[in-house]
Formats: C-alpha cells, sequence, structure tokens
C-alpha cells in the first residue's frame, strides 16, 4: 500500500448511524416561522406513487383520528341543539364503560389496546416505505434529551393550557372537561396511567410523525403540513367545544414545530404522557375537593 493510499484511509469518514439527519434549521425567528424542509424524506413524482400515498392517508385517517374528528363534530353539534349553555354540559374523557368492575376494566384495556395500534400503524406503514423509526425521532440515541425536551413542553404547553380551559369555560365556549368519571376501584389509577401512554402514542405518531411525513413527499410545504396536523389535533377534541379545538390547534403547532426542528417524536409522546397523567390522575385523586373542579 502506497503513501497516497494510506492517507486516504486515514481521512475515509466513519460509518454513520444510519438515520439520515434533516438539513439543519436557519437560526433565529425565521428558522422558527419558515423551516427548511429536509432532503429526507423525498417528494414522490411517480404518480402511482402519489396517489398510493394519498389513498393510504385518507384510509388511515379514516379508521382512527380522522373519523373521530368527524364524531367529535357532530357531538359538538348536538351540544348546540341541547336547551342547556355548553359550560353547563360535560364531556367525559375517560367514562365507565361497563356495569360491572372487571367487564369495565377489560373495556378500558381494549381500547388502549386500540389506541396503541393505531400507533403502531403509523410506524409500520412508515416502516414500509423505507422510512424507519430513527428518521422520525423513535430511536433510543438521546432518553435523556427527550426527556428534558418533554417535560419543558408539558410545562409550556400545560401551565397556559389550564388557564385557558378556564377562560373558555367561564366565556361559554366550551363544556365542562371531566378527565375521569370510572370508580374508585383497584385498577382506576394503573388504566388512567395507560390511558395516558396510549393516547400519547397514538396521537404523536399519526398526527405528527407520520401524517407530516406522508405531506412531505406529497410536496406540501413545512408550514402546510404543520396545519393540517394542528387542525386535526384540534378536530377530534371538538366534543369539548370551541376552547377545546382552540387549545388544541396551539397544541398541535408547537408540537409540530419542536418535532420539524429536532425531529424527536419521543419528546413529544414524553410531553403529552405528562399533560394527560396529571390531568387524568390528578383529577381522580382531586376532583370535588378543590375549588374549580367539578
Amino acid at each position: 500500500m502506497n503513501v497516497v493510499d494510506q492517507r486516504r484511509l486515514l481521512t475515509v469518514r466513519p460509518l454513520a448511524w444510519p438515520f439520515v439527519e434533516p438539513v439543519q434549521p436557519s437560526g433565529g425567528l425565521r428558522g422558527w416561522l419558515v423551516p427548511p424542509r429536509p432532503v429526507e424524506p423525498a417528494v414522490l413524482t411517480d404518480p402511482t406513487e402519489r396517489r398510493g400515498v394519498g389513498i393510504e392517508l385518507l384510509l388511515v385517517l379514516a379508521v382512527t383520528l380522522g373519523l373521530s374528528g368527524v364524531r367529535s363534530l357532530l357531538s359538538l353539534v348536538d351540544s348546540l341543539l341541547a336547551a342547556a349553555p355548553l359550560a353547563a354540559q360535560t364531556a367525559v374523557i375517560n367514562a365507565p364503560g361497563r356495569r360491572t368492575e372487571l367487564l369495565d376494566l377489560a373495556y378500558q384495556l381494549t381500547g388502549i389496546a386500540q389506541l396503541l395500534a393505531w400507533g403502531g400503524l403509523g410506524v409500520y406503514l412508515l416502516w414500509r416505505a423505507g422510512i424507519g423509526l430513527p428518521r422520525i425521532g423513535l430511536d433510543r440515541r438521546s432518553p435523556g434529551r427527550d426527556a428534558a425536551l418533554g417535560a419543558g413542553l408539558a410545562a409550556l404547553v400545560g401551565i397556559p393550557g389550564l388557564g385557558f380551559y378556564l377562560a373558555t369555560r367561564a366565556l361559554g365556549v366550551n363544556l365542562t372537561v371531566v378527565p375521569s368519571a370510572l370508580d374508585d376501584t383497584w385498577w382506576r389509577i394503573p388504566v388512567l396511567l395507560a390511558a395516558a401512554v396510549g393516547n400519547s402514542w397514538a396521537e404523536e405518531v399519526l398526527v405528527v410523525g407520520y401524517l407530516v411525513t406522508r405531506l412531505r413527499q406529497l410536496g406540501y410545504s413545512e408550514n402546510s403540513s404543520l396545519l393540517a396536523s394542528a387542525v386535526l389535533r384540534g378536530s377530534y377534541h371538538l366534543y369539548q367545544g370551541f376552547g377545546g379545538f382552540a387549545g388544541n390547534l396551539v397544541m398541535g403547532l408547537v408540537f409540530g414545530r419542536v418535532w420539524q426542528r429536532t425531529s424527536r417524536l419521543w419528546a413529544l409522546v414524553v410531553a403529552h404522557i405528562l399533560l394527560d397523567v396529571v390531568a387524568f390522575v390528578g383529577y381522580a385523586l382531586l376532583g370535588g375537593r378543590i375549588g374549580g373542579l367539578p
């Protein structure tokens, strides 16, 4: 081996982690308002592939959160037609489903399993398309960073979100939201914790990781994809009222933009879990005992 070959070996770049980092976002305010599109995934140009992705999107949304958005809209219309004002009506998130304790436990667990399967479906379809877990930020490269970012996001969204809910309820444009109406059984807290995980996994995978990635493949801009994701998130919270829609729309804009800038989906899942745990478990333990909580 001659000297030139030796020098080439010394300058060979090491094998990279099997994950293609997105284009480094531009700094400053502009980087947050108009982030650059990542290099991967590439925009699909073949008409057949584009049509296939479009059909897939419609089917996934039709059997998951898109249909939930339609049902939520119908629920809001029904509430508006009622004689009582919105603030006097109640929207229950975790409600008993069956009369006996064990049957209700089984019913709650099947609902959680469905949420986990919805998120798994989104991950699987991306994987089949050659988009692995690392690309959307579901790898194990930086658990500490994901946890810290998730906790920060939860505080950023949760504290103002509670104030926004109270304000919209006082204005009469939102229902009274009851995070849990489950009976005080031995399994209530574990089920609420599992429900927080299921909700977070399904929503963040489908609404952010899956939807935005597919829209990128169809050539949508980062802002258009972000808006579509946020509107979808708000739509399936319409059963809570106009405040529920607006609050979750804003949450979707924040969560979606953070993901577009960091590509760390675990951080969003962690933040969502923390928000739901505080709401579900906190209400189950304190509901009716603190002023302002029904």
